[in-house]
């Protein structure tokens, strides 16, 4: 950080990235950008904004740790361990993903969790239907797709909640609860072991991820006492806007 103003821009994003995590989701459109137009390189910027973020996971599961259930097909046991492996794999891959070739998969990443979190409604209706349609699922059918999300998220965290929440709905939850229990629970694990293997690698920029990491769960407590104070509906749009504009500049920058 080189001067007061790239200070100020990673509190806000992180503060604001924290209080929309609280709310519906989205905080990684934020932190991602924030942290790469003050110089931090791609892969590094995408590691450090997962560590700022890593408290807001970890509180939201053990808000819901009452509520907790695996999906159909899975066991508890089998949906951490998944989670571990596929977030493993991930973070690795991200290792040893170029700057200049992340650069470039980055607005495209934006642009699919922007379109994931837009539809997000519609995507978990979709699930639901299907799901209806037969019988539970069989193990490695529910492996598979677990382990594919688990990936996505150990790689690239944004719009995970969403396809978790698809996911689960998708294996025959019904339960909303235990289905946002769930989760946060692999969105928190995701999140440790990839930041264990970033911190490994030396992918993390530790002034900036612990500045930003008290703004985030600053705004994650306020924003979770404000958050009945403003409709869904904006909140939502607000996200998909901002996901939007920010996948247009990383478009544009090349």
């Amino acid at each position: 950080m080189e001067n007061l103003g790239q200070l100020a821009l990673l509190l806000a994003a992180a503060f604001t990235a924290g209080a929309l995590n609280a709310v519906a989701g989205g905080g990684s459109f934020l932190t991602l950008p924030a942290l790469v137009f003050t110089g931090v390189p791609p892969v590094v910027a995408n590691a450090t904004g997962t560590v700022a973020l890593l408290p807001g996971y970890m509180a939201g599961a053990w808000g819901f740790k009452d509520d907790m259930a695996p999906p159909p097909g899975l066991s508890m046991n089998q949906v951490v361990v998944l989670s571990l492996i596929g977030g493993s794999a991930g973070a690795a891959l991200l290792l040893f993903t170029p700057d200049a070739t992340f650069r470039k998969v980055v607005p495209w990443l934006l642009l699919a969790a922007t379109t994931m979190f837009a539809f997000g409604p519609q995507l978990r209706a979709w699930a639901a239907g299907k799901n209806a349609e037969h019988t539970a699922p069989s193990l490695a059918r529910a492996a598979v797709g677990m382990l594919a999300v688990a990936i996505y998220g150990g790689y690239f965290n944004g719009g995970l909640g969403i396809l978790l929440l698809a996911l689960f709905g998708l294996l025959g939850q019904t339960q909303l609860n235990a289905m946002n229990g769930m989760k946060n629970l692999v969105s928190a694990l995701l999140t440790v072991i990839a930041v264990v293997i970033y911190a490994v690698g030396g992918i993390v920029e530790w002034k900036q991820a612990l500045i930003m990491m008290v703004a985030a769960t600053l705004g994650g407590y306020l924003g979770a006492r404000v958050a009945r104070k403003i409709p869904a509906h904006i909140l939502r749009w607000g996200i998909v806007a901002t996901g939007l504009v920010m996948a247009g500049l990383f478009f544009a920058k090349g």
